[in-house]
């Protein structure tokens, strides 16, 4: 028995599979963030360069019509709606510029747009106005031990400066 194909980032079975110009296909989130993070539309596989974001073709799949159990399952204890659902869907990701969060499917435009593909998508937060500096506008990702806060990037160089002791949100490093 054959499995159904997967995508070669995620390494799962496709979720809004997207084919790109080389004909390399992959989920359409998927190949969003690594352009994202990457800087560059670059086939991941064959290194094909796009200098522009290309249009992606979707494609059908065989449940295109079924709702998935993502859709269909109520939102648990802690989990955040996605801003744009009447039925408030679960949110994947939130975005910085937008100061939304999003369901896979509300987040495809973030994917297929070349400017909203610039923005910064963060790991789903329930109040998002809490995750952003009031002076900066810059993510709070790094904590100060020595006022006990979290703080942006730019506060870290400029008000929080050593002595001030940090931590890297998402890591064990400390820095200063």
């Amino acid at each position: 028995m054959s499995e159904p194909p997967k995508c070669c980032i995620c390494l799962d079975e496709f979720t809004s599979p997207a084919s790109l110009p080389c004909g390399h296909c992959f989920c359409l989130g998927c190949i969003g963030e690594y352009w994202r993070i990457n800087g560059a539309c670059q086939c991941p596989l064959c290194k094909a360069f796009f200098p522009t974001r290309p249009q992606l073709k979707t494609e059908q799949t065989l449940h295109a019509g079924a709702p998935t159990e993502e859709v269909t399952a109520p939102l648990k204890a802690g989990e955040v709606p996605c801003d744009f659902c009447p039925a408030k869907h679960r949110a994947v990701k939130s975005c910085l510029e937008c100061m939304a969060s999003y369901c896979a499917t509300h987040l495809e435009p973030h994917y297929r747009n070349e400017d909203l593909g610039r923005h910064l998508l963060i790991s789903v937060v329930k109040n998002i106005e809490d995750s952003v500096c009031k002076l900066h506008g810059k993510q709070l990702n790094r904590f100060c031990r020595s006022d006990q806060t979290f703080v942006c990037a730019m506060c870290a160089r400029t008000d929080h400066r050593p002595p001030h002791h940090f931590y890297q949100q998402g890591s064990c490093k400390e820095e200063g």
